[in-house]
């Protein structure tokens, strides 16, 4: 091909366009608000956590397709007024596909590429849904029209192809033969650039055609995501439309490519703390999308002058079948879609910089046109340069068998490509065809099926996979699972999926499913196992790890009824409602469900399917590893008794060895990818012949096992001792339920705080304190005694396990941790701290008064280190006494000097209020003096100045008595909340429960009441013998 020579040195930047989507029903249900705003073509997102953080982008498109919308009649959405703001499926096309239809129309290659993360809209921007059609049907219609328009000054010709990437293998989508091993080939030619070795490419002389390969397509993608257990958000698909316009009067041949790229989801997943996976991120699955990330990033520095020594094209299938579109011969638009929801902030962040580094790239697109011969006449040529070589390496007795093998693949390919060109092109269009004629007639069938006999369809994730195969359920018995030998056999593949996996009976129009035995059948969110059920219309069916299909009964049982409702989410949430996780429980005095709950919840479902695919993985690898999903921080609070952030984790376990581990999501869902790369490796060797000697292969080096890790500590649970009897120096002895993550008692933990003097004596009663203000600008000493831990469920369920305390205080940066203990369930811990505050603040006493020490139960297991105090930055005495607070000339110098103004004037304030108050008190003074010399005997008068110490203390151990009992009541109001139902209870359990609730309550109540009663008491006592001895005074 040759440009023509006025475009040889045109720079064409990547035009980018920005769409935003509604709320889906997650977001509505979790009262999200809108962060992103739109003002032309300039797009602002707003920081959810600071109001004044605010990012401003700005594209050559942005479409507002959030609100303001209604849908018509015939199901359109389209803007509530005319001329509204709202961007419907029309205004994209007519902005982008119009301008990629117009430039493939002059000869110019055209790229559209879809970015954003799963569930943004990029599906329905590209394909569409139902009457809203997208870009690419749309695309495909103006394109026959256009041919049609112009046939009698050119003859055109259309060539179809549809792949997928994933896991960075290629697959064809439209190939009629068995899927190769490793995917087709991408191969490089010096004039071709990379291209797909094998790729069918399809004649098409129809917008009908077109839709009806693309179908095909999509059932292929569907059938294959599930018989390689993939996940269809992690794969890239791309369609290519080949236009050849022939100009015979010119004699001139203009040909262009239309790339139509839906990319992967481009999600990034949230890692709960500093924790990196010791296996690196994505491996082959996320290889792609990272390299094109890389690419566009160092494209961008080229655009605007920066030195790039290599743009990494080659480093991933995807970017070298995309190097013409980015940076090279192609005229390339991108659509970026995003959620403008606020739990989506970080990932919509992160798509508007990626296409603002998009819209940088620059390429310089020609019109790709020759002489109609000339193609035929350089591949000819090329063919004759070959034989010599081969000829030459063949007179000198070279030994260059790959050289050889090489040419002679080239060979036969230009040979292929003489005899394509020089076929006729009506032959290839009748081939096509005819094809296209049995496809036809194979969807008539399927339809016609549809009215008469009961079916199953496909639920996927991904929305434009559903209900794409319908596996029917004609009269009599059919056993589905792996085999296809049988003729009554209905043949699916899938992780847990056996050779005869269950077997369906259709009799008398009544349709039961019975599993066989070792097989795993789910039915509306409940396991079955070895007996007859009777399917309903619109049943839910799990078979295997997670093979998900929704039963339709005959023609007469199927009503109105919403099919849509029936979606990938509400099958796991059915799931999840089984394992007693239920959408919004813990709120249900509220309308609504606390977003924080709902984000966990569908994170929950989100990943269920994957923790089924790890396990059944695990269990046909003989990993000996189980996963199960985990609420972090479900009943845990803070130091000041606030809820904890809730987040998803996995618990893995070693079954043989009891080992534990605890995983993020982002750890789960990276190591999930690396056991399919394992899993599909030994299926490999696993077929066939070696099915049973290939058993033990799955064993790979320990390092690179997704299943296993280095051992480490693991956090059991946590227990909270509150501060403020410190206020008072009241002593505090408490025995502490340790709570674990979801509630469950792990241990009982018995702590002190012991305030004592510097030396570390303990203090007694004349020490309590009535006003914890008495202690500002003094010293304060006490000690956290942890004496022992009883119960250890965690060391006894293992007895080669050992436990820490870790604890921190105040404004302690890093943990301290107890000696470690091992092998025993009532362990000794005898572990003692002093803290001392060399000059007690204000904050220090807020402190105390509001918080807790929260004491963190670690758990230890064989080959792990023990957990270490880390000591940098903290002020240590000789003694070993820690300083949690201390005043200096440094921290004097801090205080600004408008701050130590004010503090001046509010001291001469304070100053002269206490002279006041001075000559008062020497009033009241000098009338106390007259009073006691009028006494009768001066041993009333001694009685008399002993008054107020008296008192003082009587009142400081009535507040001590106080204390202690309200720890008890504390520990009854813990008991009542964690008292719950049983899952499984019966009337009978639900009356037991609501009886032992009232004892408990009643107990409660009981004891609050003698407490503030004592107290009252005690008071009123003090109170009165106070006046009776100021009444001898007067």
């Amino acid at each position: 091909m040759r440009a023509k020579a006025s475009d040889m040195h045109s720079k064409d930047c990547v035009k980018v366009a920005v769409r935003v989507r509604p709320f889906n029903k997650r977001e509505r249900d979790a009262g999200s608000r809108c962060i992103v705003s739109m003002v032309s073509s300039s797009i602002t997102i707003q920081d959810p956590c600071e109001s004044q953080s605010r990012r401003i982008f700005c594209f050559d498109y942005a479409y507002w397709s959030h609100s303001s919308f209604a849908q018509d009649r015939g199901g359109l959405y389209v803007p509530e007024e005319p001329g509204g703001r709202y961007a419907d499926q029309n205004s994209v096309f007519q902005d982008l596909g119009e301008g990629i239809l117009e430039n493939a129309l002059q000869g110019y290659n055209a790229t559209l590429l879809a970015y954003g993360q799963t569930g943004s809209g990029k599906s329905y921007s590209m394909v569409g849904y139902g009457p809203n059609k997208g870009l690419v049907p749309k695309l495909c219609d103006r394109l026959f029209q256009a041919i049609r328009e112009n046939q009698d000054t050119r003859q055109c010709q259309v060539f179809f192809s549809m792949l997928e990437i994933y896991n960075e293998q290629v697959v064809d989508l439209l190939s009629r033969a068995s899927r190769t091993p490793g995917g087709l080939r991408v191969r490089e030619e010096q004039q071709r650039g990379f291209y797909v070795e094998g790729l069918r490419t399809v004649p098409c002389d129809s917008a009908a055609q077109v839709e009806q390969l693309m179908e095909q397509g999509t059932r292929t993608r569907t059938t294959a995501a599930t018989n390689m257990n993939a996940n269809s958000s992690r794969s890239h698909m791309l369609i290519i439309l080949q236009l050849k316009q022939i100009f015979s009067k010119e004699s001139i041949t203009k040909q262009s490519n239309i790339n139509l790229v839906d990319l992967a989801g481009s999600e990034r997943q949230r890692s709960s703390g500093s924790e990196a996976d010791r296996l690196k991120e994505g491996t082959a699955i996320n290889l792609s999308l990272t390299t094109l990330g890389n690419v566009i990033s160092s494209l961008a520095d080229v655009a605007v002058g920066k030195k790039v020594v290599h743009i990494p094209y080659r480093d991933s299938v995807l970017t070298k079948l995309l190097q013409s579109a980015l940076g090279g011969n192609s005229r390339t638009v991108m659509i970026a879609t995003l959620s403008p929801a606020d739990i989506c902030y970080e990932e919509s962040l992160s798509t508007l910089r990626y296409a603002e580094r998009a819209k940088r790239i620059q390429n310089r697109a020609v019109v790709n046109e020759s002489p109609t011969e000339r193609l035929v006449k350089e591949l000819k040529a090329e063919n004759a340069r070959l034989l010599q070589r081969l000829s030459r390496l063949g007179q000198e007795g070279r030994r260059a068998n790959d050289e050889t093998k090489e040419l002679r693949q080239l060979l036969t390919h230009n040979e292929l490509q003489i005899r394509a060109i020089q076929t006729l092109w009506e032959q290839h269009l009748q081939e096509a065809l005819k094809d296209w004629e049995q496809q036809y007639a194979n969807i008539t069938q399927e339809r016609r099926m549809m009215q008469m006999h009961p079916y199953i369809l496909n639920i996927n994730e991904d929305a434009q996979l559903s209900g794409v195969v319908k596996l029917f359920i004609q009269e009599g018995d059919w056993d589905i699972g792996l085999c296809d030998s049988s003729p009554r056999s209905i043949s699916i593949k899938g992780l847990g999926i056996q050779e005869r996996h269950a077997v369906f009976r259709n009799e008398q129009r009544r349709v039961t499913l019975t599993p066989l035995a070792g097989s795993k059948v789910i039915i509306n969110g409940n396991a079955v196992f070895q007996t007859e059920t009777e399917l309903q219309h619109l049943d839910r069916l799990i078979l295997g790890s997670n093979c998900t299909y929704l039963f339709v009964g005959y023609p007469s049982e199927r009503g109105g009824d919403d099919w849509s409702r029936y979606d990938y989410d509400y099958f796991q949430s059915e799931l999840a409602a089984a394992e007693g996780i239920h959408l919004g429980e813990s709120s249900a005095e509220s309308s609504q469900t606390d977003p924080s709950l709902l984000a966990v919840f569908y994170d929950y479902i989100k990943l269920m399917p994957m923790v089924a695919e790890a396990n059944q993985m695990s269990q046909e690898l003989n990993k000996g590893v189980q996963f199960k999903l985990e609420i972090k921080n479900l009943a845990l609070s803070d130091s000041k008794g606030h809820d904890l952030q809730k987040e998803i984790v996995v618990r893995v376990t070693s079954l043989g060895r009891k080992q534990v581990w605890m995983w993020s999501k982002a750890k789960l869902v990276n190591r999930k990818f690396l056991m399919e790369e394992a899993y599909q490796q030994h299926q490999v060797e696993t077929s066939g012949d070696n099915r049973v000697e290939a058993l033990s292969t799955a064993a790979v080096p320990r390092d690179k096992d997704p299943f296993w890790d280095p051992v480490e500590p693991v956090l059991l649970g946590t227990a909270h001792l509150w501060l403020q009897s410190l206020a008072f120096r009241i002593p505090l002895e408490e025995q502490l339920e340790v709570l674990g993550s979801e509630g469950t008692e792990e241990a009982i933990l018995q702590a002190q705080l012991v305030p004592c003097t510097s030396t570390g004596l303990p203090m007694g009663e004349d020490d309590i304190l009535i006003d914890p203000s008495e202690l500002l600008g003094r010293r304060l000493d006490f000690q956290l005694v942890l004496e022992q831990c009883c119960g250890l469920r965690w060391i006894r369920e293992a007895r080669n396990r050992g436990v820490q305390i870790g604890f921190r205080l105040f404004n302690c940066s890093q943990p301290l941790y107890s000696p470690a203990v091992w092998h025993n369930v009532n362990p000794l811990l005898d572990h003692r701290v002093h803290f001392a505050s060399l000059h007690t603040s204000q904050r220090l006493l807020d402190y105390l008064q509001s918080s807790a020490v929260v004491l963190e139960l670690w758990g230890l297991q064989e080959g792990c280190t023990d957990l270490i105090s880390c000591l940098e930055g903290v002020r240590m005495t000789t003694e070993g006494i820690f300083i949690i607070e201390e005043a200096g000339p440094t921290d004097t110098a801090l205080v600004d000097s408008a701050e130590r103004s004010c503090s001046v004037r509010a001291l001469q304030q304070d100053l002269e209020e206490l002279k006041s108050v001075n000559a008062s008190l020497r009033k009241e003074n000098q009338s106390l003096r007259e009073q006691l010399n009028a006494a009768r005997n001066g041993g009333e008068s001694v009685r008399g100045r002993s008054v107020r110490p008296s008192c003082d203390a009587e009142f400081a151990r009535a507040l001590k008595v106080f204390y202690h009992s309200m720890t008890s009541v504390k520990g009854q109001l813990q008991r009542l909340r964690r008292h719950r139902p049983s899952e499984e209870s019966d009337l009978l359990g639900l009356r037991l429960f609501v009886d032992e609730q009232s004892r408990l309550l009643r107990d409660f109540s009981e004891q609050l009441e003698q407490s503030v009663s004592t107290l009252k008491q005690d008071v009123a006592a003090i109170v009165r013998r106070k006046r009776e001895r100021s009444g001898i005074w007067s």
